[in-house]
C-alpha cells in the first residue's frame, strides 16, 4: 500500500472541501432565483434545471483534483 505524503492529504482535503462550498453558495442563490422564476412562469423550468446543475461541475474538478494530489499524478 502507498503512503500519503501528509501534506498532499491536506491539500486534497482543501481542495474537495472549496470546491463543495462553492458549489452550495452557487446553487443557494440560483435555488433562490429559480424557485421565483418558476413560481410566475412554469415553463421555464427546464432553462432554470440547467442553470441550477452548471455549478455542480464545481465539485466535480475539486474532486478530480483532489484525487490527483492523493495519488500523487503531478
Amino acid at each position: 500500500m502507498a503512503v500519503v505524503n501528509p501534506e498532499l492529504a491536506i491539500a486534497a482535503a482543501i481542495v474537495m472541501a472549496g470546491g463543495l462550498i462553492g458549489t452550495g453558495l452557487a446553487q443557494q442563490g440560483i435555488g433562490a432565483a429559480g424557485m421565483g422564476i418558476i413560481a410566475e412562469k412554469p415553463e421555464k423550468f427546464g432553462q432554470v434545471l440547467f442553470f441550477f446543475v452548471i455549478p455542480e461541475t464545481l465539485w466535480i474538478i475539486g474532486f478530480v483534483l483532489g484525487i490527483i494530489l492523493l495519488l500523487n499524478i503531478l
